[in-house]
């Protein structure tokens, strides 16, 4: 089975590393001179068309950017894919999209399968975590590159089309909470009533036996490690969809979501008052996981 990656960042990259350290062929294409260098680098087989990666893939996998780039790379590839070829959108991808790519490629006998796709910069040494919808014999077909990517048990079938990045969009609303939830923690910690806290230390503690300890309570002790001057971080958190459509399928269904709700407000508010501390410690910890550039002040 030869795989071939679309987009070949950060995450594309780290991909198609895992894939080729499970003794895969894996065929590449990007728009990016640096990007297909480094991948040429770790054995990934550059192509220069996308024709010809079809043609020589057994699957696809896209890393591209959501929305447009994502149907302008599927027509692209469609008059050289064969009955029965596999297509994973890889990326962010709204559910609703997701469903109306399935259905459409369905027309022309090719799978379409959603991976919501968890892990970040750390994905490359340690696995990702892979939520997968789409057509359940599509899916066990991959089963093989899917266990070679992820982390020991990360990868999953969630069901039909939409489903995977519907879990995701959930995974990354309840990110957005809990990322929240610890910075303003440790902002009331600097600040509160005692003053001389040591933020490393507690980082450190809480992350051995503690019931909140996690792997972004480990990122945030790495955090106070690295010893960064707080004074020349702007506050200011970006974000991709994913959790204001958490958000808008919660009101849809009337299901209040109001910590997620509020972690989106405050993002919003960061970027147009350049924030806080806990926002600053938001966007860096985005950073550490996801490699999301951080705005210093001039």
């Amino acid at each position: 089975m030869k795989l071939g990656i679309i987009g070949l960042g950060k995450m594309g990259n780290a991909i198609a590393r895992r894939v080729i350290g499970g003794g895969y062929h894996v065929v590449g294409f990007d728009l990016n001179e640096q990007a297909k260098k480094e991948a040429e680098k770790i054995g990934v087989d550059i192509v220069s068309d996308l024709s010809d990666l079809a043609e020589r893939a057994d699957v696809i996998w896209l890393m591209v950017p959501v929305g447009d780039p994502v149907d302008e790379t599927i027509e692209e590839l469609l008059p050289h894919l064969d009955d029965r070829d596999i297509i994973v959108d890889g990326g962010n991808s709204n559910f609703k999209d997701s469903v109306k790519r399935a259905k459409a490629l369905e027309k022309h006998g090719i799978y379409f399968l959603d991976c919501g796709t968890s892990g970040g910069l750390h994905g490359r040494e340690i696995g990702f975590s892979l939520m997968v919808g789409g057509e359940k014999k599509a899916y066990d077909k991959i089963i093989p590159l899917l266990e070679v990517i992820a982390a020991k048990d990360g990868s999953g079938y969630m069901g039909p089309s939409g489903s995977g990045h519907y879990v995701k969009m959930v995974h990354n609303g309840i990110e957005y909470a809990l990322l929240q939830a610890y910075a303003e923690g440790f902002h009331l910690l600097k600040d509160g009533a005692y003053k001389d806290l040591d933020l490393e230390k507690i980082a450190h503690v809480w992350s051995n036996g503690s019931i909140i300890r996690s792997w972004i309570l480990h990122l945030m002790n790495e955090l106070y490690v690295d010893e960064i001057d707080f004074s020349k971080i702007v506050g200011s958190i970006q974000e991709g969809g994913t959790g204001r459509w958490t958000v808008e399928q919660a009101k849809e269904h009337n299901i209040p979501l109001s910590v997620i709700e509020e972690s989106l407000r405050i993002r919003a508010w960061s970027r147009e008052t350049n924030g806080n501390y806990a926002t600053k410690l938001v966007s860096l910890l985005r950073n550490k996981f996801g490699g999301h550039a951080v705005r210093e002040l001039d």
